[in-house]
């Protein structure tokens, strides 16, 4: 996966280029799915910026072995990002857990 893949993921689901972090919370990794998106007059990210971070997420994500699990969630939920409520992804890590829990 390539930020321009997820950027396109979210642009086919959505209808907008969203902003995505990657969390960690109670031993647990989260991508969430932000309410700001780069077509906004306010975002803080500029177009090759925005590319950037999604590149960072994407490599994140296949290193973690969890595109697949990404974009199922993505293309099967019902759920869409609102102000104040992000759409969060859980990332199962298997036996793997401990490589990236520090």
């Amino acid at each position: 996966m390539t930020g321009q893949d997820l950027r396109q993921l979210l642009l086919n689901k959505w209808g907008v280029s969203y902003d995505i972090q990657l969390r960690r919370t109670r031993g647990k990794i989260f991508v969430q799915v932000m309410w700001k998106y780069l077509e906004q007059a306010s975002f803080h990210l500029g177009e090759a910026e925005y590319l950037d971070h999604l590149n960072a997420i994407a490599d994140y994500l296949t290193s973690l072995g969890g595109s697949q699990q990404v974009t199922n969630y993505i293309l099967n939920t019902r759920d869409r990002p609102r102000l104040g409520k992000a759409v969060s992804i859980p990332i199962d890590l298997g036996g793997r857990a401990s490589e990236w829990m520090v």
